[in-house]
């Protein structure tokens, strides 16, 4: 009786567990990517002239230290929901500022050509609505993938260091929020 009751509640554990909402805003606890299945690591809010997008950052598995994050291998995702319209322009133009910020000159030369491509696909984008959501895996062997409601958009990006020279926009050491680091890391803001 007491193994059934252990079950029971381990199974129902199982299914309250499914989603994490923040600020409405509901991610998967685990995603999968291609072979590899990831975990929800943290979540964050962006907020500049009010709610921008909240975001969520999905690993292999869990961890509350940024340095673990930059070096983890395998594939990754950043999953942002957004709360207001976008130009591309304008998401290219914080994406590139915000790398510049948290990336040393010889980082930023190692990718430089990658991060015109990447500019050029964003901006080619347009107005990106509200409610929409944006996807950049990283996709072991293939390349960083960005996705707009789940359809891919432009040809890959090659390299693990310009995606994790990505991430850094939000976990680096001058992140675009302390409290969206705080928050991918897991830890309260």
């Amino acid at each position: 009786m007491k193994h059934l009751i252990l079950a029971v509640t381990a199974a129902l554990t199982l299914n309250i567990a499914q989603a994490v909402e923040v600020e409405g805003i509901k991610f998967d606890d685990t995603v999968k990517i291609g072979t590899s299945d990831l975990v929800i690591n943290g979540t964050g809010v962006r907020r500049k002239f009010g709610k921008r997008y909240v975001m969520a950052l999905y690993l292999p598995a869990k961890t509350g230290d940024v340095n673990v994050v930059l070096a983890t291998k395998g594939a990754k995702r950043i999953a942002i929901r957004l709360t207001k319209d976008v130009s591309g322009d304008t998401f290219a133009s914080a994406l590139s500022s915000g790398m510049e910020d948290n990336n040393s000159a010889a980082e930023m030369a190692a990718v430089k050509d990658r991060l015109k491509q990447w500019s050029e696909m964003v901006i080619a984008l347009g107005e990106v609505t509200a409610d929409s959501t944006i996807l950049i895996d990283w996709i072991p062997e293939k390349g960083t993938q960005l996705s707009i409601n789940g359809q891919p958009k432009g040809k890959m990006v090659a390299g693990e260091d310009f995606y994790t020279a990505l991430l850094k926009v939000w976990l680096g050491k001058y992140p675009v929020q302390d409290d969206i680091k705080s928050g991918l890391l897991g830890k309260a803001s």
